[in-house]
């Protein structure tokens, strides 16, 4: 491994899309006009570097952890 993150985030409820985060762009992705409202609220408080951060470092790290227990 190159050490490389890559991926995505996505929420739904009731079985449907709502919304998505692309790692690769830094970019939210509304399924609908509801998941806008949150589009939009979340690139007004920067909730992409905390995706981000998460993404690149949080679930990698736990994903070492769980898989070296076996």
């Amino acid at each position: 491994s190159n050490g490389s993150v890559r991926g995505s985030l996505r929420g739904g409820y009731d079985g449907w899309d709502f919304i998505s985060f692309q790692l690769g762009s830094k970019s939210f992705v509304a399924a609908d006009d509801a998941a806008e409202i949150t589009r939009r609220r979340w690139e007004d408080e920067n909730m992409a570097e905390r995706w981000e951060n998460y993404l690149k470092h949080v679930c990698p790290e736990w994903l070492r952890k769980y898989v070296g227990y076996g």
